[in-house]
């Protein structure tokens, strides 16, 4: 009975995640094809990657853009699909569909704003929140990345140094077919669009790492637990060249939160060793905040 109970809680969590999952890609492409249709593309301003593809063909041939999308799409999902995973693959799938159909159906809406400077930056904004979240949730609505992954196999360039290049080239010839004043208001676009990415990513509230190493480091530890509200973690250390064990104070803070880490340390021990780095996700253990009395 016990092992029956635990498979149907692990069915229904799994539906959940299932569910979730498809709320948040469909809403992820929505919000992209707004910020196609209704700012970016009527003011004559394109993305980068297989969807700025997608955007000059439109143009030129007169056909539907969404046709575009999702045509230059489908050799990626094959590839995503045998190189990355078919959980992946069919995300993407389901993503590049959608915004493919929101595309076709927010085509006629007119221009929300003919400002170019407002639909540039606004269009970027909602188009870099629409990919992240598509992005977040397990997914992708561009082909360029998988291509940049595969490239990296056999190139000396990072993913992101290939899909910078491939966006270069795209942009550029925006420059051809739209005018070089709409391929640099397309290049600040992208810029909006990829830092959106990175916020909607990494969150507003972004976590950091802080390794401190001091002899006063039981009163830091607590000045960090009592102001701060924050836990850490004791680890052992020794110096390399006095050969002296160390205690290594860790403890996972916000980025509002450094400034006032950094006042505690300097109360305590003004010749501490203090470490602070970036972190792109927490989970697990006890990050969450307790209060402060």
């Amino acid at each position: 009975m016990e092992l029956k109970e635990q498979l149907k809680k692990h069915q229904g969590s799994s539906k959940s995640k299932i569910a979730k999952r498809a709320f948040f890609i469909f809403f992820g492409a929505v919000l992209m094809a707004v910020g196609l249709e209704i700012f970016l593309v009527p003011n004559n301003v394109i993305d980068g990657g297989i969807v700025g593809i997608s955007i000059i063909l439109s143009h030129l041939l007169g056909m539907n853009l969404g046709l575009f999308i999702f045509i230059l799409n489908i050799p990626f999902f094959f590839i995503g699909y045998k190189q990355i995973g078919k959980t992946f693959a069919l995300s993407t799938l389901f993503g590049i569909s959608v915004l493919s159909i929101a595309t076709a159906i927010f085509h006629p809406v007119p221009a929300f704003t003919e400002d170019i400077l407002l639909a540039t930056v606004f269009g970027g904004i909602i188009l870099g929140a629409g990919v992240g979240m598509v992005i977040r949730y397990g997914g992708s609505l561009d082909g360029t990345e998988i291509l940049a992954i595969l490239f990296n196999k056999k190139l000396p360039f990072s993913v992101g140094e290939i899909i910078m290049f491939f966006n270069i080239f795209i942009l550029g010839s925006a420059g051809f077919v739209f005018g070089w004043n709409r391929a640099m208001y397309s290049l600040i676009a992208y810029f909006v669009a990829f830092k959106t990415i990175d916020i909607v990513l990494e969150g507003l509230d972004e976590s950091k790492s802080a390794w401190i190493i001091s002899e006063q480091y039981q009163e830091i530890g607590d000045a960090i637990i009592a102001r701060l509200g924050r836990g850490v973690t004791y680890l052992n250390g020794e110096g390399a060249y006095t050969g002296d064990d160390k205690k290594v104070i860790f403890c996972v803070i916000t980025r509002l939160e450094e400034a006032k880490l950094k006042s505690i340390v300097e109360d305590h021990d003004p010749t501490a060793f203090l470490a602070v780095g970036n972190i792109a996700e927490v989970r697990g253990g006890r990050f969450k905040k307790k209060d402060i009395h």
